[in-house]
């Protein structure tokens, strides 16, 4: 009898174990999910030079150090020292061998909006694919369309400084099951230009990513939503820039931010947002002011 149950025991471990293996599993998008005959013209690569504007891509991707057209070679490298270790970026540029080059539609579509690698791997959420998986499949073929065009390099990439148990990916899967929520997280309230600026805002611009806190496992909490908190990569804090921390200023004075990097106050922009300001600078001066209408319409964070 003891024999049985302990044999019925191990069967549920043994299953709860398989399901959970299951529910964590990385789940890619599929080939056949791609539009047949895709094939990138200009109007999507068009499309795609602005989510690379509003993702600051280059900021992450290009050397720190770039400038002007320099920027558009994604060969990797920068460091980003947090709690769980040092992430570095990756090579994402069309070199065959160290960077995308071969990579189809859909491996780059799995990376961004799912967060798989093009081996079947979790990747970790310091690449935001967390708040790009509130996109379309479409917009992240129009992206793939415009990385194509950008320049080779072959620095390889380095790897990740991380320690266990945070080396071990399989526990992104379990991240998330947690944390991993597609949906929009502001949904009422909005104008039609905030409607347009959270799309920009929660989506591709990833403003969430730094300026909302997180837990102890790096989960972001919804309810102080762009409220700010520790720098996850370095000293300082990163600003509360819902409307009880943007204050006085105005939808024109945060899009005169993002054009020029200059505040109300006659400051200007520092730190890591001075790479973002350069890219939003690019945008249509719409894409600013309805950035500007989401960020004062949001419920404010403190």
């Amino acid at each position: 009898m003891l024999r049985r149950a302990l044999l019925v025991a191990a069967g549920i471990a043994a299953a709860g174990l398989g399901g959970g293996l299951w529910l964590t599993a990385p789940r890619p998008i599929e080939a056949a999910a791609i539009p047949a005959g895709w094939s990138p013209d200009a109007e999507a690569r068009a499309r795609g030079a602005r989510l690379f504007a509003l993702g600051s891509c280059a900021s992450c991707h290009a050397d720190p150090e770039a400038s002007g057209e320099e920027r558009l070679v994604l060969k990797g490298g920068r460091r980003f020292e947090t709690g769980f270790g040092t992430f570095v970026a990756p090579n994402i540029s069309q070199d065959v061998a160290a960077g995308i080059g071969a990579w189809g539609p859909a491996e780059f579509a799995s990376a961004f909006l799912r967060g798989v690698g093009a081996e079947g791997e979790h990747l970790y959420p310091a690449f935001p694919w967390a708040s790009y998986g509130r996109l379309e499949l479409a917009d992240a073929l129009d992206l793939f369309a415009y990385l194509r065009t950008l320049p080779a390099d072959p620095t390889p990439s380095r790897p990740h400084e991380l320690g266990f148990p945070f080396s071990v990916r399989a526990g992104l899967g379990a991240w998330k099951l947690l944390y991993f929520d597609p949906d929009w997280v502001v949904t009422e309230g909005l104008s039609a230009s905030a409607e347009r600026g959270r799309r920009l805002v929660e989506g591709i611009g990833h403003c969430g990513e730094c300026h909302t806190p997180r837990n102890a496992l790096g989960g972001p909490e919804p309810a102080k939503w762009m409220g700010g908190g520790p720098n996850p990569d370095g000293p300082g804090t990163i600003p509360d820039i819902s409307p009880s921390g943007l204050g006085g200023w105005s939808e024109a004075d945060i899009a005169y931010f993002l054009e020029s990097g200059f505040t109300p106050d006659y400051d200007s922009v520092g730190g890591s947002m001075t790479a973002v300001v350069e890219e939003t600078a690019k945008l249509d001066p719409q894409d600013r002011e309805d950035i500007a209408a989401y960020l004062k319409a949001i419920p404010p964070a403190n």
